[in-house]
């Protein structure tokens, strides 16, 4: 079953109009209703009481919201127009930056994907963490869409790497895919190992994962790799370059973010340094 709802979240930055491309070209693939989301809150401010703030600031942010509201809304709304999609507008207000994924994690909820962009270190409005897409994955329970911020925009799907590790999460990220990796021309599993450490112990050659895949229509292979002093997040990206790859799908935090943030682990890796979209999943 494809894709019935996409969820794309638009904002004001220079990375918008690809992201929107992207979103639009899927749902337009897919025959899916794709639904614009905005964060629409006159000002984020951090967990102060707002009258520690002057009104005529507060009152000037409503108004500027509700510009950048109807800004926002309209250029999607002219963009999904021309290309005659299904679609709805939304928009949330969050009082903090912190409840800003909580606020997108549950409209995600209602959606079979939501893309989402790379966040900007230099230019990251609402003070988005550099992992928000990888928050976001863990809160929705939905597949992430991230597009990286310096990226060209072109179709994706069409030779896809696919990071396999028998994990729970690389499994859940593998079947949200497969709207997309039905019809790709090549996908491509590819498994790592450590050296000296045998390939992945459940399924040593990956004939049962490509097996399950061809009864989906999915044509792929397996390919093994070592880890020297390469890291993970590292050799996936290195993979997919040498691969041809326009998308990578994975597993998104096979352990815990926090220990991710202190020791460094695949997933924090690729959102920090993505060079092609990544779907990835928990």
């Amino acid at each position: 079953m494809g894709f019935r709802d996409i969820l794309v979240f638009v904002d004001e930055s220079a990375q918008n109009g690809q992201r929107l491309d992207l979103a639009i070209e899927l749902a337009q693939r897919t025959d899916a209703h794709l639904i614009g989301l905005a964060v629409t809150s006159a000002v984020l401010l951090p967990e102060v009481s707002a009258d520690f703030f002057p009104q005529d600031l507060i009152s000037r942010q409503r108004q500027a919201a509700r510009e950048r509201g109807a800004r926002l809304r309209r250029d999607f709304e002219e963009r999904t127009a021309r290309e005659s999609i299904s679609n709805e507008w939304r928009a949330v207000e969050p009082l903090t930056p912190a409840a800003v994924v909580e606020a997108v994690a549950l409209q995600a909820r209602y959606a079979d994907v939501v893309v989402v962009g790379q966040t900007d270190p230099d230019n990251s409005e609402m003070g988005l963490a550099r992992d928000f897409p990888g928050q976001l994955a863990l809160m929705s329970g939905r597949p992430v869409l991230a597009v990286p911020y310096a990226w060209r925009t072109h179709p994706i799907g069409k030779r896809v790497l696919v990071a396999w590790n028998a994990s729970r999460e690389a499994t859940r990220a593998l079947h949200d895919a497969l709207p997309l990796l039905s019809a790709a021309q090549e996908v491509r599993l590819l498994s790592l190992a450590s050296k000296g450490a045998g390939p992945v112990p459940d399924d040593p050659s990956g004939n049962d994962i490509v097996a399950h895949l061809v009864r989906h229509g999915v044509s792929a292979r397996v390919e093994h790799g070592t880890l020297d002093n390469t890291r993970v997040g590292a050799a996936i990206l290195s993979s997919a370059a040498d691969f041809g790859a326009d998308m990578v799908v994975m597993g998104a935090y096979g352990r815990s973010r926090m220990r991710e943030i202190i020791l460094g682990g695949a997933s924090r890796s690729i959102l920090h340094g993505m060079t092609l979209p990544v779907l990835m999943a928990h």
